[in-house]
Order: structure tokens, then sequence, then C-alpha cells
């Protein structure tokens, strides 16, 4: 009972960061694609604006999901990280890089190291999602058996690289429908059908992606193929399709709030049917979650710290979520940080 429910909390925590990491992924991925430094001057300011309160938070959801991989199934950790440990370190270098060049191309002064900082964001962006994407698509897969030598094949297979683009889609797609509404809300009309139209755009191409990966796996990952098509894995793929289709229905009629819920709906439906697919399996069809499961002791401890960490940091999480989106966060402006020639200088001065 304990495997499973452990099992269950870490595919939330992989959802939760395919869908708030992801936004900030399509961010940069936007920022890359942008243009020059005239023409794509606006987009990365509406960018620079938007990702800035909340871009490091959404990288807890990251650790969570090592640390409940390594504590409740240590077998998994081991096998998927001594598999696959090379596209997890270029992720690892990338996430790095991200957060170096993003932090750092907004106080620099001279156009070169702003450029140069901002295209390591850009691109980083780009690789850290589809290599982590890769790698679970080596996992879907059945590649990274326990016991397997680190190889190439375990994550440039068929499966690894549709999911790694997949996952690239998938941000972009985000990035794109959260950013439309960021537009309206910092008083950006030009940026709202740019983004939207972009959007819109990132859909169909997640629409074809996801129906090639579909035929591919078939045949490259019979197990999470059957499991995609039949009983819960169907349903979650099915209220997937609905959220796609009110996706697009909604950034055509320009309703920002319900189409990033919609859009949310998506990935986090399509990550939540990857994880039903492989039942009973952690890795198909070489462990289950039961034979990969730490002892009995550990995953109750681990369940405590989990509900603790649900009661503590979860309202806090949500919280700064509700700020951002209504934004509550705005950083404080020149005007902000004058004083008031008004106000009675408190030393008793005038």
């Amino acid at each position: 009972m304990m495997p499973a429910v452990i099992a269950v909390v870490l595919l939330l925590a992989v959802a939760a960061y395919a869908c708030a990491g992801g936004t900030d992924y399509g961010a940069g991925f936007w920022d890359l694609t942008a243009g020059g430094a005239e023409r794509g001057k606006r987009p990365r300011w509406l960018i620079d604006h938007a990702m800035a309160p909340v871009w490091e938070v959404n990288n807890v959801w990251l650790v969570f999901i090592f640390v409940l991989m390594w504590t409740g199934f240590p077998v998994f950790f081991q096998t998927v990280f001594s598999a696959m440990w090379l596209p997890l370190a270029l992720a690892a270098i990338g996430l790095v890089l991200r957060g170096a060049g993003f932090a750092l191309r907004k106080p620099l002064r001279r156009i070169a190291g702003r450029r140069l900082y901002g295209a390591v964001f850009a691109l980083s962006s780009l690789l850290t999602p589809f290599f982590l994407g890769a790698a679970v698509g080596g996992i879907a897969s059945g590649r990274a058996v326990p016991g397997t030598e680190a190889s190439a094949h375990a994550w440039s297979n068929p499966t690894s690289i549709l999911f790694g683009l997949i996952a690239i889609v998938s941000t972009a797609f985000l990035g794109a429908v959260f950013l439309a509404g960021d537009a309206v809300r910092f008083g950006a009309p030009d940026l709202v059908g740019y983004f939207r139209w972009r959007a819109l755009g990132s859909l169909v191409a997640l629409a074809v992606l996801a129906a090639i990966m579909l035929t591919v796996t078939r045949s490259d990952a019979p197990h999470v193929w059957h499991g995609l098509t039949h009983g819960v894995g169907l349903g979650l793929v099915i209220f997937a399709g609905v959220c796609f289709v009110a996706t697009g229905w909604l950034l055509l009629r320009r309703s920002g709030v319900w189409s990033r819920i919609t859009a949310v709906g998506v990935v986090a439906a399509a990550v939540l049917a990857w994880g039903a697919a492989q039942r009973p399996y952690l890795i198909p069809t070489s462990l289950t979650v039961a034979d990969g499961a730490a002892a009995a002791s550990s995953l109750r401890w681990l369940g405590l710290v989990t509900l603790v960490a649900a009661v503590v940091v979860g309202p806090a999480v949500a919280l700064l979520y509700w700020l951002d989106t209504h934004g509550e966060l705005e950083p404080l402006s020149d005007t902000d940080l004058r004083p008031d020639p008004d106000q009675e200088d408190p030393t008793g001065g005038h």
C-alpha cells in the first residue's frame, strides 16, 4: 500500500514540475526565438518581468522529485542515474546555466555581456527539457533496466527523442499561454496576440507530436502504448484531449484566465496518463513499484515528511503563485523608492 502511495506522490510531483517549471522553460524558448535586439526587445521585456518572481521556486518540485526517488525507490534512482547519467548531467548543467544566464543578463550594462548571458539562458531553456524528456523516454521504453550500464541507446532511441521533443513543445505551449495572460496584466496589448498565436501554433505542433508518439510507442514501448489506450490511461488521454480542444477555443476567444487552467490540464493529464500507463511498473517491464520500493520504515517516514511538507510548504507555494498571477509581486520602481518630500523627517530635521 505505502509504495503505491509514494509512487502516486512522485507522479504528482513530476506533473507539478512539468507544469510550473515547464512554463518557465517555455518562456526561455520564446526568448530564444524572439529575434534580434530590436525585434525581440518587447517580448524579452515581458519574459523578464513575468518570470522574475517565481522562476526559482519552481525548481523546488525538481528537488522534491529527487528526494522521493532516492529515498522511496533507491533501486529505481540508481538504475536511472546509472544508465542515463549523461542526459541527466547535461540537463543539470543546463539548469544551472539557465539560472545564471537569467539572473546575470539584466544587471549588466555592456550589450555584449547581456547578449551572451541571454543566449545562455535561452539555449539552456531548450536543452534542459529535451534531455529530461529523453530520460523519461528511456524509462517508458524499458531500456534503463536494473544493472544496465550507461549507454546512448538508453536515451537516444525513438521514444526518447519523441519525449524530448514533446517536452520542448509542451513547455513552449505553456509559456506562450501564460505570457499572453501576462501581457494583459502588464499592460502590453501588442504582445497579447503575439503570444496567443504562438500558443495556438504550439498546440498544433503538440497534437502532431502526440499522434506520432502513439504510433512509435506501439512498437517501441508496447506496455506504455497499451496503458495509454486502455483503462485509466485512456481516460486521462481523453481528458487531455478535452482540455486541448478547450484551450484552443479559449485562445481564439481571448480568454486568458481559463486558457491557463485548461493548458495546465493538457500537460498535467498527459504526465498522469504516462504514469498510469506504466502500472504496476516503475520501469516497464523489469521493475515494479513494490520491488523497487525502500524498506517499510523508510517509506513511513518519507510519507510523514511529505505530509508535513504538504501542510507547511504547500500553502506558501500556492500563495506565491496566486500573488504572482494577480500582479501582487511587482518590483519596486524608482518612484516607489524615492522618499516622499511631504513626509516629515523622522529624525526631526526638515
